[in-house]
């Protein structure tokens, strides 16, 4: 940061620095990172120290201009000091004694190398101290950095500046055990004049740290016995087991005895093809950028957005608990089988199961609460086993089959392997029910991923452990096929009697006929060995077949042991972001890896719950649909993803494409109702259905999705696609500039603007700050997001446009010109009357109007509300503010209060606060929230209940439209576009327009005529034939006695007096002036008295504005023709369009 202003002349003392607050353990919002003062200082290389440095003044010598001693040339080295600074970092590592009033010099600090300085961070070679010496714990020290000295990062630039260097922990979002979060300096910081005041709560212009910074502030990393997985032992270990199912030992010979070698082989390949895909998919998400925990949850939250993710990640969540369940009472099958071969049974086959499945799912939920570290090295032990029984079935298909060929195994035999090649469906079976039957087992490929948060490097393990996996578990699957098919025939008696003399056979030309067996006899009965029937053909092919059995325990268990692990640490992903409420209670994590014990324990009782069941077969399908809907989502993400175009989507793993992505999704959905039809159906019904519910919940959350990338450039793609298309009358709607100022502080105006323009046409809430250029910036900065979060949170259908100018007139310029992108730019101009114009300044009421003329300028239509009782009720609100801090409540510091009231006539109305999401008026039958009494006077009361009017439902009452100049329709098609919203469809249009007192049916006829051809429908129609009448007496008194303070009386003066105080006072009305334009005076009066007269009932007054002639009708003038136009009256609409057709009677 180069020298902003000069510094204090030698011998004058700068202003001293504010003392320092107490600070916690890390920086936070109310402790500045540092403090910039003007000194002057000695030359910068009068003097080397030992180590290249100057010698450091003193602050006593630096105060008073003085040089370090051995200085030789103070003069020169003060004239060079001119336009120096000095940097002051507050670090809360050291304390200074007590009461001594004491500057620690940076030489009494702590050596740059040690840890203390350090925090634990090693020194950047470009540093003179690295930034973690700011956060370290301890307590308040200053270190001073002169600008020619001792600088921030003076070996790299060689001058003094406090900007930092590009630095990894500038990019973080929240303290990992990578490291911590720094906040670099803020342009403020860089930017801002040095005579300034130290920033406010430490930021500059005031803002204020996101939560995620407050939370970095206050939490200290502490990596010690956290444990971390490798990519072999967190992901390809766990995958393989997932994959190496039950699946591969006993199902995968009979789908190669139905399917044949070859389709079983293209069986497995289609499921690959999926699974790869899946896997390169996940591995492009896993690589653009940390991937924490929650697995599948995680991956398609962050890149769909929180409706998908929270979707799939319950359903996900689920599926894994269950799957729990599944596979322990596979395991408990298996053991109940091996009981009813030696006839121990213990009571009988289904609690067998019930017994031998709750035991085994105890001993899993034990090791997993044991902690991750038991549970890998619980997988590691069945890995082993499970090669070793892969390994046993392998050597076996070498070992002389002997007395093994009755049962139809052969050993590698090339007639068994033509013969086994092609397909033999029998009992209805397919290739899609063959292929919905091994599916499943492919299921097990986000295994690792679903750890994701305790991987030491995700983006490293999850891709190259996966594809790894299922490259690996991909040739298994398919070696075991091709040997099995090429080994055993689809047929056995299992009799050694079926022995024959090769060729000898009758009628016998199959592959066991050629190598000495006649097993014709399966043709008709059915045998219970070979391909087609037995289940324990490796068992069969095996050199030793307990091993194959204890392979099936591993697989079970394995699979198992990770659903239950992943189910928890998924679910404890969702409910930390909120998802769901009533479900945070389980994102509570325990110990050092965060271990989601009550995850835990859900998932147990859920499994149990299962097991007890012990009937999975229905269950089974949906399961598998929805691993399959997760899979899709993957696939469907990065399609997304590389859709939208983002710029943040670059994936380090590139071996991917968004069109092999996006066939992988629709395979995905297709093997759903391959599967099972009515299964992949529910599926989809449950995901909508949460979607649906997410949706309308609207987390507070943003995570930066593609959902949210694919709609802004759709709207650019269509905004620019927009501008080449001429606008046509057909399609004209008005799309309004509400000048709002604060939009919760005038909520009636806001709400009736919104009635006729949502859904229908653009509202954008112009905003002109005035006063100082500093403040009025800062609070620009705030109030963007706050109010436009408040449109949201009202459900206003509205823009926030706020904008800095010297007064109303010049903002609403640059908002007329400047608001607004392509053919999404406003043509009306609204705002609220300015019922204080008496007592405002001239200068004021004279911006008010040239406001109307600036819009007349700039070809917009302009809208005059007027609601009797006013409508800024901010001084309500910030009285209820000052009650509520009084009481120290707890409120947010953007809250919009709400005040509530029984009747108009209560003299001492109740009162509430409530949060922003609320509206500024009350809400009669919402719950009341303790806060303090605030008595309010009569018209508070009044302006109070008026705030809220227009949200209710208006009832069967009338909109007056009083047509009385032709502007192009804007006046008719404003209230028409009422009746068409709910609250207004009771409401029927009355139509008042001028005429001549002979020909009112004729003028009546015509209005209908048009009115029929608009297709605007409308109970009455009436002709003002008395509209030219001269105003009654006292009227016309009173309206001279409103505008008597406004004139000039230059007929009762020098005419030379008079001519300077009109150029001096533009906005007073000359005698001359009111006197041409009498008539139209007596006209506003008179409209009035009518008003009066036929619409003091009606629910809303829609009328046409009287134009005045710029330059011709003075400011207080034309006020006072609005003011006497609109008087005591119910709320009132004084519309102008722009003088171009806005309806239309042509298809």
């Amino acid at each position: 940061m180069e020298p902003g202003s000069p510094s204090s002349p030698a011998g004058e003392q700068p202003p001293a620095a504010p003392p320092e607050p107490a600070v916690p353990l890390r920086p936070v919002a109310s402790q500045s990172r540092f403090q910039v003062d003007l000194v002057t200082e000695g030359a910068a290389g009068a003097a080397e120290g030992p180590k290249g440095r100057s010698p450091s003044p003193s602050p006593e010598q630096e105060d008073q201009g003085i040089a370090p001693p051995g200085d030789e040339s103070t003069a020169a080295a003060a004239e060079e000091a001119k336009g120096r600074f000095r940097v002051n970092f507050v670090d809360p590592a050291w304390e200074e004694p007590a009461g001594s009033g004491c500057v620690i010099s940076p030489q009494q600090a702590p050596p740059q190398g040690s840890e203390a300085a350090m925090n634990g961070y090693p020194q950047n070679g470009d540093t003179l101290l690295s930034e973690g010496s700011l956060h370290s714990a301890g307590t308040t020290t200053h270190h001073y950095y002169d600008t020619h000295s001792n600088t921030y990062y003076l070996r790299t630039f060689g001058h003094n500046t406090i900007d930092a260097v590009p630095r990894i922990d500038h990019y973080r979002n929240t303290v990992a055990q990578l490291g911590e979060k720094l906040i670099r300096p803020s342009l403020a910081e860089l930017h801002d004049e040095l005579d300034k005041e130290p920033f406010e709560d430490g930021y500059a212009n005031g803002e204020e740290a996101s939560p995620a910074e407050e939370a970095v502030s206050k939490h200290v990393v502490d990596n010690k016995g956290v444990v971390k997985f490798g990519w072999v032992k967190g992901v390809l270990v766990r995958c393989m087991l997932n994959i190496w199912g039950v699946m591969l030992f006993i199902r995968l010979t009979w789908i190669v005895g139905h399917a044949g070698i070859g389709l079983a082989v293209l069986v497995i390949g289609m499921a690959t093809v999926v699974t790869t895909i899946t896997g390169l998919s996940t591995s492009a998400i896993t690589t653009n950028g940390f991937v924490r925990g929650g697995g599948a949850y995680y991956l398609i939250s962050r890149s769909l957005g929180p409706e998908f993710g929270g979707a799939i990640g319950l359903i996900f969540a689920f599926a894994n608990a269950v799957a729990v369940a599944m596979y322990v009472v596979g395991f408990a099958e298996t053991v109940r089988d091996l009981l009813v071969e030696h006839n121990a049974l213990m009571i009988d086959e289904v609690n067998d199961i019930r017994i031998i499945g709750t035991i085994t799912v105890v001993v899993l939920f034990g090791i997993s609460v044991a902690g991750m570290e038991w549970e890998a090295k619980a997988q590691i032990v069945l890995l082993g086993i499970l090669l070793i029984a892969i390994g046993n079935f392998a050597v076996g298909t070498f070992i002389p089959a002997h007395d093994k060929r009755a049962k139809g195994f052969f050993n590698y035999q090339s007639e068994i392997f033509y013969e086994n090649f092609g397909p033999d469906f029998r009992e209805g079976e397919s290739f899609f029910s063959v292929f919905a039957i091994f599916f499943p087992a492919a299921t097990g490929i986000l295994a690792g991923a679903n750890i994701s948060g305790d991987l030491a490097d995700p983006q490293l393990a999850i891709p190259k452990g996966t594809l790894l996996a299922i490259l690996i578990t991909t040739i298994v699957y398919t070696g075991a096929a091709v040997v099995a098919g090429s080994c055993v025939v689809r047929d056995a008696t299992g009799n050694l009697t079926d022995a024959i003399i090769s060729g000898t056979a009758i009628n016998c030309t199959n592959a066991a006929c050629k190598l000495g067996f006649n097993f014709s006899s399966c043709a008709t009965t059915r045998c219970s060995y070979g391909l087609m029937n037995n289940f324990q053909v490796m068992s069969l092919i095996s050199g030793f077949g307990p091993l194959i059995t204890a392979g099936i325990f591993s697989a079970t268990l394995s699979s198992a042991l990770a659903s239950l692990v992943s189910a928890p640490k998924i679910f404890q992903a969702l409910c930390k972001d909120k998802i769901y409420p009533g479900l945070h209670v389980f994102s509570v994590g325990y110990g050092k890896n965060n271990e989601p014990l009550r995850g835990y324990v859900l998932t147990f009782f859920i499994g149990l719950g299962f097991i007890l069941i012990a009937e999975l077969n229905v269950i089974a399908p949906i399961i598998s649909n929805f691993f399959l809907a997760s899979y899709a989502l993957i696939n469907f993400s990065v399609f997304h993803a590389s859709l939208a175009k983002s710029p943040g989507w670059r994936p380090a793993f590139r071996w991917y494409n968004m069109w092999i992505s996006l066939l992988g999704a629709i395979l995905c959905c297709g093997v759903m109702f391959v599967i099972n039809w009515w299964a992949a159906l529910l599926t989809n019904v449950i995901v909508l259905g949460l979607y649906i519910y997410v949706t309308y919940k609207k987390p507070d959350v943003n995570w930066g999705s593609s959902t949210q990338a694919l709609t802004y450039l759709i709207a650019l793609q269509h905004a620019i696609r927009l501008t080449g298309v001429e606008d046509h009358v057909k399609n004209f709607r008005p799309q309004c500039l509400l000048m709002t100022g604060a939009p919760p502080s005038r909520p009636a105006l806001l709400h009736l603007v919104h009635a006729f323009t949502k859904n229908v046409g653009l509202v954008v809430c112009g905003h002109v700050h005035t006063g100082p250029r500093r403040q009025a910036l800062k609070e620009i900065a705030t109030d963007q997001a706050k109010y436009q979060r408040w449109l949201i949170k009202n459900k206003m259908k509205a823009f926030y446009a706020p904008v800095y100018a010297e007064d109303l007139r010049e903002g609403t310029q640059f908002l007329l010109q400047a608001v607004g992108l392509g053919r999404m730019r406003p043509n009306t101009l609204v705002f609220g009357f300015k019922k204080d114009w008496h007592q405002a300044l001239m200068k004021d009421v004279d911006n008010y109007i040239n406001t109307i003329h600036d819009a007349f300028d700039c070809q917009y239509g302009v809208v005059v509300i007027r609601l009797k009782e006013g409508f800024n009720i901010s001084h309500l609100q910030a009285q209820e503010e000052l009650c509520t801090s009084q009481e120290k409540s707890a409120q947010p510091k953007d809250i919009v209060v709400n005040l509530e009231h029984s009747d108009a006539d209560s003299s001492k109305p109740s009162s509430k606060s409530v949060s922003e999401t609320n509206s500024p008026a009350a809400s009669q039958d919402q719950k009341e929230v303790k806060g303090s009494s605030v008595p309010l006077n009569m018209n508070d009361q009044k302006l109070l209940q008026a705030s809220s009017r227009f949200q209710k439902q208006q009832g069967k009452g009338t909109i007056d439209v009083w047509w009385l100049f032709d502007d192009g329709g804007l006046t008719l098609l404003i209230p028409y576009l009422l009746t068409t919203k709910k609250k207004w469809k009771n409401c029927k249009i009355r139509v008042f327009i001028g005429g001549k007192i002979n020909r009112i049916d004729h003028d009546r006829r015509t209005m209908a005529t048009l009115l029929s051809k608009f297709r605007i429908d409308f109970s009455d129609i009436t002709v003002l034939g008395d509209m030219n009448t001269k105003p009654s007496k006292d009227n016309i008194a009173a309206f001279e006695e409103m505008i008597e303070p406004f004139r000039l009386h230059e007929d009762d003066g020098e005419q030379e007096a008079s001519e300077k105080m009109k150029a001096e006072e533009p906005w007073r009305i000359t005698d001359n002036e009111l006197e041409i334009y009498r008539m139209k005076t007596y006209r506003q009066i008179r409209l009035n008295e009518l008003l009066r007269e036929n619409s003091s009932t009606a629910n809303l007054i829609v009328m046409s504005l009287p134009v005045a002639r710029k330059g011709a009708v003075s400011s207080a003038l034309y006020m006072a023709w609005i003011e006497t136009l609109s008087k005591d009256l119910p709320p009132i609409l004084l519309v102008r369009g722009n003088h171009q057709s806005v309806l239309t009677f042509y298809s």
